[in-house]
């Protein structure tokens, strides 16, 4: 059970059609009980299971009857005397299972699945839903709260110099539904990632600066939560209490921060998984939303020929209020895609109005700064990118040419397999022990174009 003041009033666990989203689905008969009980609790956490029970029996399982039902006597209640609300409760769904989680996350006889639907969305806003649910943790009101609004009013008045993307998808050109700054920690660093990055496929110089005052200060108090919050998640959820392969066994040290900016509603980011060239294997970001409140939706890659279609394309929504920082671990840029979409409405921010700060604090290492960058046959650099789709070459890193990302631009097909040891370190590092990145033998022969969407 998790309590955080300023989030929304509405604290509840919903799946929802993507098509109706202020509706709750009327066709429940394919629902287990478990998961209608499940849902109703985190809805209503303040009614026993066993009275629960009695609604969806007297109701005959229709779930938005009982919701109807339960909210219909409130308002009744309400009308005769008023409550204080408990604001920003929700209780965790693990509680109203009746199950323990086993090692890998998940909870015995498929209680976690049943939660997420092909076409639904499984709306999460306790921390301990979260990081069950996802690779990702979540602390609200992180910052001090006079902390949060400098840093904020520093990036809103940094916002109206940022720049939108222009790359190329289909052979037609697109702009970006947001804007954009990097911002990195020293001079030196500006110098040499305006040289040598490429995004998108180009080698056009980064839009990027040297870190501001408030993004400083509040990137060490980042820097302590998030390895924090890294050694908690090792433990208690990764195999064996041991870190990934390929995951870096070394402090979390942030020196960038990617900062979008999401004005309006309308404005938002499609799925995707964010760039490997710069911050190599099984990356760690941490993410901290600032202004109006948005949902960040995730969805797990599921290969082409993998059988198991429980999970393909259900979508989790992370509600982020304003001051929350999201931890994004090392499972979250190879297994998973992120997105925000754009909305019908949302509630303005007192500081912001309608506008959205996210940061997204990076730890740039030495060994992949953009003069180690290999270029493919037209000269351009190439990008890092895992392959998601196929199961032969699934979770293996490669160099590909991205050329035909920038506007105008072909690309040469050039790709090379990366090689990376255990703890994420390429070729060329100190202290490399061997190449890694290898062909899953045991998922079949080798294919030639590797499919990393």
């Amino acid at each position: 059970m998790d309590e955080y003041a300023d989030a929304p009033r509405a604290k509840r666990l919903k799946v929802e059609s993507d098509l109706a989203n202020d509706n709750i689905d009327e066709s429940d008969d394919g629902e287990s009980t478990e998961y209608k009980l499940a849902l109703l609790a985190s809805q209503f956490p303040d009614k026993s299971t066993d009275v629960l029970l009695d609604y969806v029996i007297a109701y005959g399982g229709n779930v938005k009857q009982v919701v109807h039902a339960i909210s219909g006597e409130r308002e009744s209640a309400k009308r005769k005397r008023v409550q204080p609300i408990a604001r920003g409760h929700q209780s965790s769904i693990a509680s109203f299972t009746g199950t323990s989680k086993q090692e890998d996350g998940t909870f015995p006889g498929g209680a976690i699945g049943s939660l997420t639907k092909k076409g639904k969305t499984l709306h999460l806003f306790s921390p301990k839903d979260v990081e069950t649910h996802t690779p990702c943790s979540i602390i609200h009101n992180f910052l001090p709260s006079e902390a949060a609004d400098a840093l904020l009013r520093e990036l809103l008045d940094e916002s109206s110099r940022y720049n939108r993307n222009e790359f190329q998808m289909f052979e037609r050109t697109v702009t970006s539904g947001h804007t954009w700054k990097l911002y990195v920690d020293t001079e030196d660093e500006v110098v040499r990632q305006q040289k040598g990055s490429a995004y998108d496929g180009s080698d056009a110089a980064l839009n990027v600066k040297q870190t501001t005052p408030e993004l400083l200060k509040a990137s060490s108090m980042v820097k302590d939560a998030v390895n924090k919050e890294v050694s908690r998640r090792t433990r208690d959820h990764q195999p064996d209490g041991k870190k990934l392969k390929f995951q870096s066994p070394d402090e979390w040290r942030p020196n960038a921060a990617l900062v979008n900016c999401y004005d309006g509603p309308k404005e938002g980011m499609g799925f995707h998984t964010d760039t490997l060239t710069n911050i190599g294997p099984r990356p760690i970001i941490g993410s901290l939303s600032l202004g109006v409140a948005r949902q960040f939706r995730v969805r797990r890659i599921v290969s082409k020929d993998d059988k198991r279609l429980a999970d393909e394309q259900g979508q989790i929504a992370i509600h982020l209020p304003h001051n929350s920082l999201l931890v994004m671990h090392a499972q979250m840029q190879e297994e998973w895609k992120h997105c925000i979409l754009p909305t019908a409405t949302i509630d303005p921010h007192p500081i912001a109005g309608g506008r959205r700060l996210n940061v997204t604090y990076r730890y740039l290492k030495d060994f992949m700064e953009p003069q180690y960058t290999p270029r493919c046959k037209c000269g351009v650099s190439c990008v890092l990118r895992c392959v998601m789709k196929s199961s032969a070459t699934r979770g293996r890193y490669m160099w590909q040419c991205f050329a035909d990302r920038s506007p105008g631009g072909t690309s040469c097909g050039h790709f090379v397999w990366a090689e990376f040891d255990e703890d994420g370190r390429p070729s060329w590092a100190e202290g490399y022990r061997g190449n890694v990145n290898v062909a899953n033998i045991a998922a079949g022969p080798e294919v030639k174009s590797p499919d990393c969407r």
